[in-house]
């Protein structure tokens, strides 16, 4: 198991800038993307990352509370979740 990993989602209605303001969020705050998947469906923006954050001086719970912020300052949901906990919620 790899707890520097986590699994960031981005959801809501599509607007310019979303994916410049999380991913300057994460490069300001030392995170490195490795994986992201994007898409739009009628209007609606989906993101989904794979990030790294064993570089940041920050924790792992104010980092999931900036980018509640962030979403919130952007009109989207994000939420955060370690990844272990995200394959344990998600293993059949």
């Amino acid at each position: 198991m790899n707890n520097q990993r986590a699994i960031i989602t981005v959801v809501g209605k599509d607007t310019i800038g979303i994916i410049a303001k999380v991913c300057t969020y994460l490069a300001d705050s030392g995170i490195n993307i490795l994986d992201i998947s994007q898409t739009i469906v009628q209007d609606f923006f989906n993101m989904m990352m794979i990030v790294d954050f064993s570089k940041t001086d920050k924790e792992f719970d104010q980092i999931a509370d900036e980018l509640d912020v962030v979403g919130a300052n952007t009109g989207v949901q994000i939420k955060c979740q370690l990844e272990d906990i995200f394959d344990k919620m998600h293993r059949i």
